[in-house]
């Protein structure tokens, strides 16, 4: 049997996000984290609404990370041989067209796909039920590409990648320094995040603060249809003969990106950080209060209106900087507690409400939700909840992590206000995000938020559908000798 050094097995983590990758080393004994390194990604927009990224800057910055972190363990005298498995996780519902002779990609990321075991040089093209649920090409039941589907929209399954569970060895690291490393665990970000917050059993629930807001709700062996606008995806398939685990998704589309907003846009915060001193210098009945929703491209999840636009009620000549910085807290709070809301009414109400991600650092965040949402809100003390999932996924695999994870030391909120103070403050809302509906077209009254006018044929169609689209034309077009 391998001996290993004083902290045991080792797992290593690629976690590919928006606007970083990192790569981060876990103890598979005590979840610990040992070392990690990050690289900052660019993002550009072509045009509004369109947000696209180099992936070969990505890909590059994956294999500096890597070595970093390598280099890393050496100078803490612990051997990177210890790494028996690397776990992959990324953002979601993006796609890249690449040519499968040379490799390189034919367009910009739009965004990327994983691609670490040697590429066009005999690698492997696959990826997990998580990310292959996200396209609506995915059979729910079946786990496979849906024939029906694919002639509907004209795909070729050439192209796809073979699906596999979100636990087993898919290949081997073909460069540097962990050469012949098994990739063992593969999933989308949020079902990461799930998994790093141990919601492995039916009716627990997470929600990742970070540029957007992302919640999901356990549901089990069960496929749950969604009545309130919320999608019906695959949570997490540990191993190819485990049973899938299905989840319910809400998503909020701006969330940390209004504090960026008010950064960047306003200038009304120096710092992101600096939000939770400014919000808790005004509370919520001083003269002065506003509501703000930061429908900026439309809102997502329960109400899919993309017509929607951002809006500022209640001004008055005692509004200050610090009004504007508690509203767009409360703005990410409501839209999280309208999920929660849909949630309970697909299948059962939320006993506490598990944080992660970088807004969820915010402590005056965090309570200003767990008052809006009337139920605890339980952060953890380690962060790297999406990290820690993929990493848990492939030491499984490996069978090098322990079956059960006990639950990380956490920080709880709990609710402070009263629920008459709560259904206030929820009325108040929804009359302000009335008034936002309707701005692209012109015709707010038609597009009043009633819930028995929710459309619910957009609630399961993601956005990474039209984004895989997009990418076959530019297939298209190369066939075609255009580009």
């Amino acid at each position: 049997m391998r001996e290993f050094g004083k902290f045991g097995p080792l797992i290593g983590t690629v976690d590919e996000g928006t606007s970083n990758v990192k790569f981060l080393v876990f103890a598979a004994n005590t979840s610990e984290v040992l070392t990690f390194h990050q690289v900052s990604l660019n993002r550009f927009s072509p045009q509004e609404g369109w947000i696209e990224q180099d992936a070969l800057e990505i890909f590059n910055a994956v294999l500096e990370c890597i070595e970093v972190a390598v280099d890393n363990l050496k100078k803490l005298d612990i051997d990177p041989g210890d790494i028996v498995g690397i776990g992959i996780t990324n953002q979601r519902e993006t796609t890249i067209v690449w040519n499968s002779m040379t490799g390189e990609p034919l367009y910009s990321a739009i965004v990327w796909s994983d691609n670490l075991t040697g590429g066009c040089n005999g690698g492997v093209h696959a990826t997990d039920v998580t990310n292959a649920s996200r396209t609506q090409l995915m059979s729910l039941r079946s786990l496979q590409w849906d024939n029906r589907l694919l002639r509907f929209f004209d795909i070729p399954i050439q192209i796809l990648p073979k699906i596999k569970s979100s636990s087993e060895i898919y290949g081997y690291i073909s460069t540097g320094s962990l050469l012949g490393t098994p990739i063992a665990g593969c999933l989308g970000d949020q079902q990461a995040a799930l998994i790093g917050q141990n919601c492995m059993s039916f009716g627990q629930a997470k929600c990742t603060f970070g540029t957007g807001c992302f919640l999901l709700y356990n549901t089990g062996e069960s496929i749950v249809h969604s009545q309130n606008g919320l999608l019906t995806t695959v949570a997490f398939k540990l191993g190819p003969d485990a049973p899938p685990i299905y989840a319910l998704e809400g998503s909020v589309a701006v969330a940390g990106d209004t504090l960026q907003w008010l950064q960047d846009g306003l200038e009304i915060l120096n710092d992101i950080s600096d939000s939770e001193t400014q919000a808790a210098e005004v509370n919520d009945d001083e003269e002065g209060n506003i509501c703000f929703v930061p429908a900026f491209n439309g809102l997502f999840s329960p109400y899919w209106k993309k017509d929607a636009r951002g809006i500022i009620c209640g001004l008055s000549g005692r509004t200050r900087s610090a009004h504007m910085v508690r509203a767009a807290l409360e703005a990410v709070c409501q839209q999280t507690r309208a999920l929660c809301d849909a949630m309970a009414a697909d299948s059962a109400p939320l006993r506490r409400l598990l944080a992660d991600g970088g807004a969820a650092q915010n402590s005056q965040l965090m309570q200003m939700q767990a008052d809006i949402v009337g139920i605890p809100v339980i952060r953890p003390l380690m962060t790297e909840s999406t990290a820690l999932g993929a990493a848990i996924a492939a030491g499984r695999a490996l069978g090098v992590w322990p079956s059960t994870t006990p639950s990380p030391p956490a920080d709880t909120f709990i609710p402070a206000i009263s629920s008459e103070e709560r259904e206030v403050r929820r009325v108040r809302w929804e009359a302000a995000l009335n008034r936002c509906m309707g701005w692209a077209t012109g015709d707010s009254d038609q597009h009043k938020i009633e819930t028995d006018e929710v459309d619910n044929t957009t609630a399961v169609l993601p956005p990474g559908l039209f984004f895989l689209g997009t990418a076959l034309l530019v297939v298209i077009a190369d066939k075609l000798k255009i580009i």
